[in-house]
């Protein structure tokens, strides 16, 4: 059996030396989706939330949330992003949302694209829940990723 990274000989929970890894240019790339009625998605289309703009401030915590992935994930190292941008999209289903995270390291930014993209959605849930109480935060997924020792992937 492989060795896990995460655990040491006793079966300890570890975080994982990167000192020996090479740094490189690494980018990551998180989407998710939030469903809403038909009533939700014109409120939003019309400019008629509460709380004001669902898609500017899901934007703005999406950031904010990368910058803090290792004080919400035990095991994630800290890193410099040297690049954060959320994307956010109303449709006739609801609000597709788009993180991707970039910086020089020694490890990827997987988990913060993740993180930002989870926050993003969240936060349009927040943002709407006074029109609408059953919408659904849904496929949150890791789309792409460059750089590091396991190479790339694309979902």
């Amino acid at each position: 059996m492989t060795q896990l990274s995460h655990v040491d000989d006793q079966g300890r929970i570890r975080m994982v030396d990167t000192s020996d890894k090479e740094i490189s240019s690494r980018r990551a790339v998180a989407s998710a989706r939030v469903l809403m009625s038909p009533s939700t998605v014109a409120a939003l289309r019309e400019h008629r939330t509460p709380k004001g703009d669902p898609l500017e401030a899901a934007r703005l915590a999406g950031i904010m949330a990368a910058k803090r992935t290792a004080d919400l994930i035990p095991l994630c190292h800290p890193l410099a992003l040297t690049h954060i941008e959320v994307r956010a999209e109303l449709d006739e289903t609801g609000v597709s949302l788009e993180a991707e995270a970039a910086t020089k390291a020694q490890t990827g930014v997987e988990m913060e694209a993740l993180t930002a993209v989870s926050v993003a959605a969240l936060t349009v849930y927040d943002m709407c829940k006074a029109l609408e109480k059953g919408m659904t935060i849904t496929d949150i997924r890791l789309e792409r990723k460059t750089g590091g020792k396991s190479g790339d992937y694309s979902a």
